[in-house]
């Protein structure tokens, strides 16, 4: 099978870990900044970062309603920490003027886990993650409040909800780019070519 094509949406955030895991992964990874970027890519990441300074600086390079269209027309997204956030129908308290591209029937809860100096690493099950737990990282995490019918939740920690999926959009609340750990990316790379 040809290698699928997959960006990082490069506006603000740990994008270069993202780059690396992704072609660790066995994809093909680029940077996407603006909507003729995101024409060329068969799936998307949407890294860790600032969400509100995400969703701005989304709207300011013309990129969320391509966003908003390219995912609702099922094109494979995954979301990690903002990404997550970002990928939400609803955050529970949203900066003002913030804005999400949607595309997954949750409600996410912004710094649930807590302050950056409340970051901590936790060993967390996926479901359909072969080998074992992950090594999780938080920082800054958000959590999943609650999820619709047509979501299924594939991890939970400390009695919260840490990961989800929607069809083809797969997010997590903590941050597989920086571990050696590739297997969420390598899940979300089989995503986009089961799309394809």
């Amino acid at each position: 099978m040809s290698t699928p094509v997959i960006g990082v949406l490069a506006l603000q955030g740990d994008v270069r870990e993202h780059l690396a895991a992704l072609a660790a992964a066995g994809a093909e990874a680029r940077t996407v900044r603006r909507p003729a970027e995101l024409a060329g890519v068969e799936g998307l990441v949407i890294p860790g970062g600032e969400s509100t300074t995400m969703s701005k600086l989304a709207a300011l390079f013309g990129m969320l309603e391509p966003l908003r269209e390219r995912v609702a027309a099922g094109m494979p997204v995954y979301g990690t920490c903002a990404g997550m956030i970002m990928l939400a129908e609803k955050i529970l308290d949203p900066r003002s003027g913030q804005e999400t591209v949607g595309g997954i029937d949750m409600i996410v809860r912004r710094n649930a886990f807590g302050r950056q100096n409340e970051s901590f690493e936790a060993a967390v099950e996926v479901s359909g993650v072969d080998g074992g737990p992950v090594e999780g990282v938080f920082i800054r995490a958000p959590w999943v409040e609650s999820v619709g019918a047509e979501v299924r939740v594939l991890a939970e920690y400390g009695g919260h909800v840490v990961a989800v999926r929607q069809g083809n959009a797969l997010a997590t609340s903590f941050h597989p780019e920086l571990t050696d750990d590739h297997r969420l990316h390598r899940f979300f790379t089989d995503m986009v070519r089961s799309a394809r």
